[in-house]
């Protein structure tokens, strides 16, 4: 898994690049009440807007991390945004994404980095 300092995370599955949001973001966003997915096969660029999530503190924009074509979304999180706060690094994925080049994953964080990134 590799982090970004937006707090989303990023996993190699086949030749996609699974994206969701840290636990910690889960944490500090408190209650989802909403989540608004983006369209597959959309074309994103990096720290383009991409989901909207609501909790019962604040409304918040994940961007996109990397440049590429969004190609599945998860929309069991739209149908129940709670799943989110109950399994944020697993189950409750945000999109895949079609990416160039998964070298590019290779410029972020990992694990460790993460975790002293939010300390």
């Amino acid at each position: 898994m590799k982090f970004t300092e937006e707090h989303e995370w990023l996993e190699i599955e086949d030749d996609l690049v699974v994206v969701g949001i840290t636990t910690h973001a889960a944490e500090q966003l408190g209650d989802i009440v909403f989540v608004e997915l983006p369209d597959e096969g959309r074309e994103v660029t990096k720290d383009e807007e991409v989901v909207v999530i609501e909790s019962v503190k604040a409304a918040s924009d994940i961007l996109a991390p990397l440049d590429g074509e969004i190609v599945e979304v998860n929309e069991s999180i739209v149908a129940d945004p709670g799943k989110v706060n109950e399994d944020p690094e697993g189950d409750a994925w945000f999109f895949k994404m079609k990416i160039e080049d998964l070298s590019v994953l290779d410029e972020l964080m990992d694990e460790k980095a993460y975790k002293a990134f939010i300390s």
